[in-house]
């Protein structure tokens, strides 16, 4: 049974998702609830090996199915050691990247088809959907931008994809926006910092802060 509340970071390369999940959780932690941040693919040891096979930027060879399925795999270790047990507890888990990165990614840019994908999470995951997606929009341009002035962020295997594959990621992210329109909520990430915080605080007062 979940007592607690979850909430998934969404948003391209260059989004600022880091920066918002560390916004997030000090005003969880400020109004009393007990926050777990944590982050797809990884969160825990077998996740993070997992990891490291999907972004090395070695694996260039590696097929979009194989893709698809390697999160899946970390998805689901991933819930079932760290986030299911934390929810069960009633704390509010932080998580940067679920569900809806796999069908953006691999089920339309990827051209894998997002029903396709969808049937393989929702195997994975059971029905543990987050109670709450926070989508960072930034055009593809501005957030590759922001990686290469950014000299300490990890660049990986997707971050190297052509700017056309990272346009059709922002196409798929409308699509999923369409599908769960209840659940995710968009914030022009391209705006100051502040005013993307201020923004990300109002939704967490209308939404999390009244319902755990």
């Amino acid at each position: 049974m979940r007592n607690g509340f979850f909430i998934t970071m969404e948003g391209g390369e260059g989004a600022g998702k880091t920066s918002a999940i560390r916004a997030i959780i000090e005003q969880v932690t400020e109004r009393g609830y007990e926050a777990v941040s944590t982050r797809e693919p990884g969160g825990i040891p077998i996740a993070e090996q997992i990891r490291s096979v999907i972004l090395d930027k070695g694996n260039t060879a590696m097929d979009g199915r194989t893709e698809a399925l390697l999160y899946a795999a970390a998805r689901r270790q991933h819930l079932a050691e760290k986030v299911i047990p934390a929810l069960q507890a009633g704390k509010v888990v932080v998580c940067d990247r679920f569900i809806d990165s796999s069908l953006a990614y691999q089920g339309y840019a990827r051209g894998l088809g997002m029903d396709e994908v969808w049937a393989v999470n929702r195997f994975a995951i059971g029905d543990w959907m987050p109670d709450l997606t926070i989508y960072m929009d930034v055009r593809p341009e501005i957030g590759l931008a922001r990686i290469r002035a950014d000299q300490g962020r990890e660049v990986n295997r997707l971050d190297l994809e052509s700017l056309d594959f990272h346009e059709k990621v922002r196409e798929g992210y409308a699509r999923v926006m369409s599908m769960f329109p209840e659940r995710v909520i968009r914030v022009d990430a391209e705006k100051k910092l502040e005013t993307v915080l201020e923004q990300i605080k109002e939704i967490l007062n209308q939404s999390l802060l009244r319902r755990v």
